[in-house]
């Protein structure tokens, strides 16, 4: 199941106090990047987010979620209406994410 423009637009919403975000449309999902670095996605109309320490910490009873078959397990955002929290989180997490790989020409 794809996920809706309607719920990318909701999730953008909440996270509009914070600077640079982006995102990407893939395969019927949407990539989220924060400062150029993939942060997390919208898969089945679940927001996820990478499966970092400081993630963990911040969401200690969170449920792990297969964004797609074969992917890596990310973290289930339950507190999607709390935009003070939805910017702590991506701004603790941003240093914890790698930098995106230079495309050699």
């Amino acid at each position: 199941m794809a996920s809706s423009k309607n719920y990318l637009e909701y999730v953008l919403e909440q996270l509009s106090e914070l600077n640079d975000i982006t995102y990407r449309a893939m395969m019927g999902e949407f990539i989220i990047y924060y400062q150029g670095r993939v942060i997390g996605g919208i898969y089945d109309d679940r927001f996820l987010v990478k499966n970092t320490k400081t993630a963990r910490a911040l969401m200690p009873d969170v449920s792990l979620e297969l964004p797609y078959e074969g992917a890596k397990e990310m973290l289930l955002v339950e507190d999607i209406e709390n935009k003070a929290f939805l910017k702590e989180l991506f701004e603790a997490m941003v240093n914890e994410l790698p930098l995106p790989k230079k495309k050699s020409k």
